[in-house]
């Protein structure tokens, strides 16, 4: 994979994230605060925000919907099957839009592990020695309308899009 460095910071790369997407409900993951979460938090008090660390959702948190989770220093403290369900689980249960942010070399993980979450690659960043990868998954992107999903296609052309069986 060819990575191109970023020019931002994590910081600002997950500061513009929490922007766009302006979650009313948030889930954070990992074993570390971030400066830029407590930016979002501070300007946006409306959202409600959850923290967990490293590991299995807690019941609490395991039945609820959130707009956006972030992962951050979480992967790199798990077992690699334990981060694979937990990533599946989240994206499959409790939220539309995931951003994780990773250092490969401090885990077992590989970027094909991600793509075959269907999370994207984002970015990368690095300083001094240590690369993070930000990948991000938003179910609305996940998978692109065909082409010959339309009228054209279809048996009954005046009949598209009004019946549903």
């Amino acid at each position: 994979m060819t990575e191109n460095i970023a020019t931002r910071t994590p910081q600002q790369a997950l500061a513009a994230l929490l922007e766009r997407h302006a979650p009313q409900r948030l889930l954070l993951l990992g074993a570390s605060s971030l400066p830029a979460l407590d930016a979002f938090q501070a300007a946006h008090p409306d959202c409600l925000m959850a923290q967990a660390g490293p590991g299995e959702l807690p019941a609490d948190l395991a039945g609820q919907r959130f707009d956006l989770v972030l992962m951050v220093d979480c992967l790199e403290h798990l077992p690699k099957k334990t981060g694979l369900q937990l990533l599946g689980g989240i994206r499959n249960l409790n939220a539309s839009k995931i951003a994780v942010l990773v250092d490969l070399s401090a885990c077992d993980w590989q970027p094909t592990d991600f793509f075959a979450l269907a999370l994207q690659a984002s970015e990368c960043f690095q300083r001094g020695e240590q690369t993070l990868n930000l990948f991000t998954y938003d179910l609305l992107d996940y998978k692109q309308v065909p082409d010959w999903l339309n009228a054209r296609f279809w048996a009954n052309p005046e009949n598209f899009g009004k019946y549903w069986w």
